[in-house]
């Protein structure tokens, strides 16, 4: 079987173009986490607040982060797909958050394949309303959860976004290669 973080490379022209895992749905409260060692996707948790993802949240392939896990990737759907789909996607920018004490980013992206989406090259073309929604999202998921602490500390460009994939594939590759 095949190993979605390991196997699937960081996109078709990374990080221009990106692969992007589905975990998590847009519109539910189930917080799903890809299991390398299995391989697939496991339910991690139903989220203690009532909030639910603003959109399909996921992982890049071959990436890992400062939070030691795969890079995480918002990527704007205007329907779900499914835990395990991979979507091919543009970086369109970077949401910089901390979680609990840890540098916790996230690439926001769209999908290629969406005609609804051509237009948006970079964060300013994301609507306002749509970030709020994102960083309220992010600020209040884990307030139920004892202990936790979540703080949005901004948005950056495109450039950023693909700045932080490049650093998540050196990191993945001096980690894991």
């Amino acid at each position: 079987m095949t190993n979605l973080w390991e196997d699937l490379e960081t996109g078709p022209d990374a990080p221009d173009v990106i692969y992007a895992v589905v975990e998590c749905l847009k519109g539910e409260r189930n917080k799903y986490e890809y299991d390398k060692d299995i391989p697939g996707v496991m339910l991690d948790r139903v989220l203690h607040s009532n909030v639910h993802y603003p959109s399909d949240y996921g992982f890049i392939p071959q990436s890992y982060y400062d939070d030691e896990d795969p890079f995480d990737v918002l990527v704007l759907v205007k329907d779900q797909t499914f835990p395990g789909c991979v979507i091919e996607a543009r970086p369109v920018g970077l949401m910089e958050m901390d979680d609990d004490g840890e540098k916790d980013d996230k690439v926001i992206a769209v999908p290629v394949e969406d005609p609804r989406y051509d237009h948006i090259e970079d964060i300013e073309d994301v609507t306002d309303q749509k970030k709020e929604e994102i960083e309220e999202f992010f600020e209040t998921y884990k307030n139920l959860e004892a202990g936790k602490e979540v703080e949005v500390l901004g948005w950056q460009d495109k450039q950023a976004a693909k700045d932080a994939i490049e650093h998540a594939q050196d990191l993945y590759q001096e980690n894991f290669a």
